[in-house]
């Protein structure tokens, strides 16, 4: 039977229980870091420098989806709190670097352990192999994603004779 509006259920809908999952899961480590005093923005910005240390402002502002106005006033604010250093990008004199400060790393080991409760919360009742195939599954939808996109931006025949002119 295919889906319409008027019989649409979100919890039985892969899609939208993702999304309400993803959801839950950031309101539930958000109420953790109020003792931190970092909002949503600064822990997602620390944790996204954390893996990406050294990145750059335009591609750190695609990977948060904001844009890159917010994110250099949001950094101005962890650059005064000493939280975040830029550094001039070697490779673009008119672009920074971006670098967690000594002063940050505690809170970011901190925020592993407060997110490591909640994966606690999150998989209560879970076995191993549970937590497993969900991180499995999980791993498999954004693979598939990832190459969708890929494929959808990849250059074709078509394409690069309208890029071209």
């Amino acid at each position: 039977m295919k889906p319409s509006a008027k019989n649409f259920d979100p919890d039985q809908n892969l899609c939208a229980l993702i999304v309400d999952v993803a959801r839950l899961m950031r309101r539930d480590f958000g109420r953790r870091m109020r003792d931190l005093n970092m909002t949503q923005s600064q822990w997602r910005t620390l944790m996204s420098l954390r893996r990406y240390e050294g990145i750059n402002q335009a591609p750190l502002a695609d990977l948060l989806e904001i844009q890159p106005i917010t994110l250099a006033r949001l950094l101005d604010r962890m650059e005064e709190a000493g939280l975040v250093e830029r550094r001039p990008d070697p490779k673009d004199r008119r672009a920074f670097c971006l670098y967690l400060t000594p002063k940050a790393k505690p809170v970011v080991d901190e925020m592993l352990v407060l997110g490591a409760e909640t994966l606690d919360a999150l998989t209560a009742g879970f076995s191993a192999g549970d937590r497993e195939q969900a991180m499995d599954l999980l791993k498999r939808m954004k693979r598939n994603l990832t190459e969708a996109e890929a494929k959808e931006s990849a250059p074709t025949p078509a394409n690069k004779k309208t890029a071209r002119g």
